[in-house]
């Protein structure tokens, strides 16, 4: 019980789902689409990804193997999308190595480590934490697990190889899913 009452808690302040006059995108890049978004309800993951700077180099990454196509359809999904000082935190070279086109397949299994076949939530997401004392494994697209725990009152991925990321903006809906924004990239085995 009292696991249950702090996870209400701790989530309700890390994963409160903001109405859509509450989203400020000014800290994540840009201006524009914080004050238009209620009109664009109708953009997609990829469109919205495309309208903020800060996701830069997500898009390209999903652009350079296609990815962006898939993230445009139906879904619905849920992202866990780096802003560009996650991808920062990579080692040196990395990103570009990563962007060479005999190495697509490699990017193509860390893009999809970030892509749940499903919409989830916040609210979603304390549910399943709170159903599974506190942690709660969630299977991404290319097949392995991902971690998500609270430490400290945040909300943590950790990854295949025990990386972690936190969770810094929930809920940024789309059309076709919703997009939580993570502060490093996760990577599989």
């Amino acid at each position: 019980m009292k696991l249950r009452s702090f996870l209400i808690v701790a989530l309700t302040f890390v994963f409160t789902a903001p109405t859509l006059a509450q989203i400020d995108y000014n800290d994540i890049g840009s201006a524009d689409l914080a004050m238009n978004y209620p009109a664009k309800r109708d953009l997609d993951i990829v469109d919205i990804a495309s309208n903020i700077d800060e996701f830069s180099t997500l898009v390209t990454a999903l652009k350079a193997v296609g990815l962006d196509n898939t993230l445009k359809g139906k879904g619905p999904f849920t992202v866990f999308a780096p802003l560009n000082s996650g991808f920062g935190k990579l080692p040196a070279g990395t990103v570009e190595n990563l962007l060479r086109k005999e190495n697509k397949q490699q990017l193509r299994n860390v893009l999809t480590y970030h892509v749940v076949a499903t919409k989830v939530l916040a609210v979603n997401l304390i549910k399943a934490l709170e159903d599974n004392n506190g942690v709660y494994n969630v299977t991404t697209v290319n097949g392995q697990k991902l971690q998500i725990s609270l430490e400290n009152g945040n909300a943590i991925l950790t990854d295949a190889k025990g990386g972690k990321a936190t969770i810094t903006k929930t809920d940024v809906v789309a059309s076709n899913g919703v997009i939580h924004i993570i502060d490093a990239v996760v990577l599989p085995e």
